[in-house]
């Protein structure tokens, strides 16, 4: 099944050589190119793509907030959106992923990472660039949002079977479906059947939200860790 891809970025080199990567690929094949996020969410309401490669810095309305329209909540029928930018600071990423972006990968990432990223959103899961992904979920650790904890944080980690609560362990530590599953002796189905479960309880749009979560609750301090 060919997983279908709309660029949008203001650079057009830069859109070159995402197509040249892309489409070099076999199965990804390039649907449009936006220049702008006007133009970009036309683009997704017509052509509607299985995956947006979005930039930020865009004229007009920035790929933030165009990820908000396209994937946000709220939003009825959710694109695949995967932030492409120049750019790791923590308050664009954070802005990306809670705006219902699946990905966020810098354009110097390589091909590699840039293919797999398309795959992932494709497939429901989420990538986030290993260079930003432990910065990124520790800021969700920091003493003055740990202190601010809700009871319901609590009372929904109390929800979560011990199978469970090492599986999200494994999400937040950065490792796919596959990876999980080794490091717990179970089945590829058996980790996708938790993380349905777990997305349920928690109210989370994606793999991300649940790492997030995961930080947030504390349950990747040590204490937590230790405890269960």
């Amino acid at each position: 099944m060919t997983i279908r891809v709309l660029l949008a970025d203001d650079q057009a080199m830069v859109r070159t050589g995402f197509r040249y990567m892309l489409e070099a690929e076999e199965g990804i094949e390039v649907a449009g190119e936006a220049g702008d996020g006007l133009e970009a969410l036309r683009l997704a309401g017509e052509l509607r793509p299985d995956v947006v490669l979005m930039d930020i810095r865009m004229p007009g309305v920035d790929g933030l907030e165009a990820t908000r329209r396209l994937a946000g909540p709220g939003v009825a029928d959710p694109l695949k959106v995967v932030v492409v930018t120049t750019f790791d600071l923590d308050e664009y990423v954070h802005a990306a992923l809670q705006g219902g972006a699946v990905g966020f990968l810098l354009k110097d990432a390589g091909p590699a990472l840039l293919i797999e990223a398309v795959r992932a959103a494709a497939r429901g899961d989420a990538l986030v660039a290993p260079n930003v992904t432990v910065r990124l979920l520790k800021h969700f650790a920091r003493p003055a949002l740990r202190a601010s904890r809700r009871p319901e944080e609590e009372a929904r980690r109390k929800g979560l079977t011990e199978r469970e609560l090492d599986t999200v362990r494994a999400v937040a530590e950065g490792l796919t479906n596959t990876e999980a599953a080794e490091r717990l002796f179970v089945s590829l189905s058996t980790v996708k059947t938790h993380l349905a479960s777990v997305q349920a309880k928690l109210h989370a749009r994606n793999r991300v939200e649940i790492a997030a979560w995961a930080y947030r609750s504390g349950l990747m301090d040590t204490e937590g860790s230790a405890s269960g």
